[in-house]
């Protein structure tokens, strides 16, 4: 998937969605529409994760560190 913003990905992602809950949708799109649904949730976990981590270093920097 090329580089996006996690934004652009939950639009997408929503955009997809409807597209699946459209009473009207097209049974031979439905996996791939639900095969793009998946791959967008990835990123944006994936997102989600690396932006926690990043969270969590920053924290431990600003932490008092223990002077024996």
């Amino acid at each position: 998937m090329a580089e996006k913003s996690y934004t652009e990905a939950l639009r997408q992602l929503q955009e997809t969605i409807q597209k699946m809950q459209d009473p009207n949708c097209d049974i031979d799109l439905l996996a791939q529409y639900t095969e793009n649904a998946l791959q967008l949730l990835k990123f944006c976990k994936d997102k989600l994760h690396k932006t926690d981590e990043d969270v969590r270093k920053c924290l431990e920097q600003l932490a008092p560190t223990a002077n024996p």
